[in-house]
């Protein structure tokens, strides 16, 4: 496959005995049973292969009229003209479009991020056409949060999602909230989504046009790259003229051994054409040795380990081909010279201390942003820093459109506490703060926690400090920590930089120094040289908390009484 911005040569058909990937289960909605379409995806039965879910009608109304007879052609063609003014700036400019990729538990493994031993040739090519953060963070490191996150610009805390959303757990987002897609529908944007959604209600959270786990396989419209370029050009393809907003949300290289195990601990397997695994015609496996893999620093330097990174680096491959693809794509369709392409992950990697932990290996995120406007700041490295709760207003800001004034309980106005990273793709600026939130990932892991990172200070609030740190159902049955708990039990080395009990059981406040203390190993929360810096942090926490209505303000020595003073009532509970 070509990097983007070459042409792609068209795939073969699959050799014989390969079939296209099936339909498998994948936990995050009902099957699509079904024929297979040539690209890999079930076709519904009775229905036109690849049409968009929630679109009606109304779709047919956007196609120019025709001239030949017919009574109210006039008026036809004067929507039909408004709206091909409508993807036009006032400049006469192109209109602006957005394309997001996210990445599902991805990481720095990619050659953008200095990690020599992985090959993401169209990552490294993005980021040579775009402005790479080295100080990206998520706001909450679990899926369903970090999602809403993005899509609302709010908090887990703030939106309502608190865990995640699929199955059992069935987290949502506030009735009330004012979702990006719902903002950029009002405005005449038109809204795509293909991949892993993972958030809810629908109400909050439409999409013109909704290939997902929610009519599909999460595994076609998240893994499957050639149905994920189909469903791509599909929607560039439609007659809507609108300026648009297509949300690509890949689901590698998120951890498939807990749902689908006969695709291996990544999915690695799926669609590489060995016999029961299907055949995905764009993708081009790339497989590596253990040996050769790069051992993040909080995760045990162990066989298993390497070998679940090296089927990690895989998928992530598998992703990267895809992205060229759908760069491929928007080039085809000539708008990626009018198109804000960013590319980031949700939370951290599905690994010790990473995923569900707001240390910095469970926060720091890849974020390249790649702005046609902006060709100065193309191939550069910023050290501002900058969140993931920066992503609705970054959107909105680029389509000129304003944040709407309104509340979601009571008369207190919603404000977003993030920023536009706009001005990064002008000129370096001096961004050096950013705030995390985090209450459940699944439903039985509840486990609060609030944190704070400013400049190479890191602040951590654990609530609920005196409960075991939770193991969610997805990493306890991985490789990793299955070897990590057996060689704990045999009293046999971890090569790993803390103890299973240090893991479980934190203090309350966390203070490192990651400028000194990059494995956030020595806690320095009572120690007094630190304590006005300790104070600081702890007071700019607490007013964000403030700010953004966070319920667990008081917790967990006092109660919110909001029609009390002081709010927060002391439960002499001896913490």
């Amino acid at each position: 496959m070509a990097h983007f911005g070459l042409t792609a040569s068209p795939a073969a058909a699959p050799p014989a005995g390969r079939p296209a990937p099936p339909a498998a289960p994948d936990g995050f909605g009902t099957q699509t049973p079904g024929a297979l379409h040539p690209a890999g995806g079930p076709a519904r039965a009775g229905s036109e292969p690849f049409r968009p879910a929630h679109v009606t009608g109304a779709e047919e109304e956007l196609r120019p009229p025709s001239t030949a007879g017919g009574g109210g052609g006039v008026g036809a063609m004067r929507v039909w003209t408004l709206l091909l003014l409508g993807a036009l700036r006032l400049d006469g400019a192109p209109a602006r479009n957005v394309l997001l990729l996210l990445a599902d538990d991805g990481g720095f493994e990619s050659g953008a991020y200095n990690n020599s031993a992985i090959r993401t040739p169209n990552l490294d090519a993005l980021a040579r056409r775009g402005l790479l953060f080295q100080n990206a963070f998520t706001s909450v490191s679990s899926c369903s949060p970090s999602r809403a996150s993005v899509l609302t610009g709010l908090p887990q805390h703030q939106n309502g999602m608190y865990g995640l959303h699929q199955g059992v757990h069935h987290f949502n987002s506030f009735d009330a909230v004012r979702s990006l897609p719902g903002l950029l529908r009002q405005a005449n944007i038109r809204t795509g989504i293909i991949g892993k959604k993972h958030v809810g209600p629908e109400a909050v959270y439409p999409f013109d046009f909704a290939y997902t786990e929610e009519n599909s396989s999460v595994l076609q419209v998240g893994r499957n790259i050639t149905r994920i370029k189909v469903l791509v050009r599909r929607f560039l393809q439609s007659q809507d003229v609108r300026p648009f907003f297509l949300y690509v949300a890949f689901h590698d290289p998120h951890r498939c051994g807990h749902s689908q195990p006969q695709y291996g601990a990544f999915c690695e397997k799926f669609g590489n054409g060995e016999s029961g695994m299907g055949w995905i015609p764009d993708w081009k496996p790339q497989l590596y040795r253990p040996e050769d893999v790069q051992v993040p620093h909080f995760v045990p330097d162990t066989p298993a380990a390497r070998a679940d990174l090296a089927a990690q680096y895989t998928t992530i491959g598998r992703m990267d081909q895809g992205i060229g693809l759908v760069l491929e794509e928007l080039q085809r369709a000539g708008v990626l010279n009018s198109t804000l392409v960013i590319y980031t992950s949700d939370n951290g990697i599905p690994f010790p201390s990473g995923r569900t932990n707001l240390y910095w290996s469970g926060t720091a995120e890849p974020l390249l942003l790649s702005s046609p406007e902006h060709p100065g700041r193309w191939g550069q490295v910023s050290s501002a820093f900058a969140s993931l709760l920066d992503l609705t207003p970054t959107i909105l800001d680029w389509f000129s459109i304003p944040y709407p004034s309104y509340s979601i309980f009571g008369t207190k106005r919603v404000q977003l506490t993030g920023k536009s990273l706009l001005p990064a793709l002008q000129s370096e600026q001096p961004w050096a703060t950013a705030f995390s939130s985090q209450s459940h990932h699944e439903a039985t892991m509840y486990y609060p926690m609030r944190a704070i990172q400013h400049r190479q200070f890191r602040l951590i609030h654990n609530l609920n400090y005196k409960m075991p740190f939770p193991i969610d159902q997805d990493f306890y049955v991985s490789p990793t920590f299955q070897d990590l708990l057996n060689r704990t039990r045999a009293g046999q080395p971890t090569h790993w930089n803390k103890t299973l009990h240090q893991y479980y059981y934190r203090d309350r406040w966390e203070l490192f120094d990651c400028s000194q203390d990059p494995t956030e190993s020595h806690n320095l929360a009572s120690d007094p040289r630190y304590a006005a810096i300790f104070q600081m942090l702890r007071a700019q926490l607490l007013k964000w908390q403030w700010d953004t209505g966070d319920p667990w303000v008081c917790a967990p020595n006092a109660v919110l009484e909001e029609k009390l003073s002081p709010q927060c009532q002391p439960l002499h509970n001896e913490l």
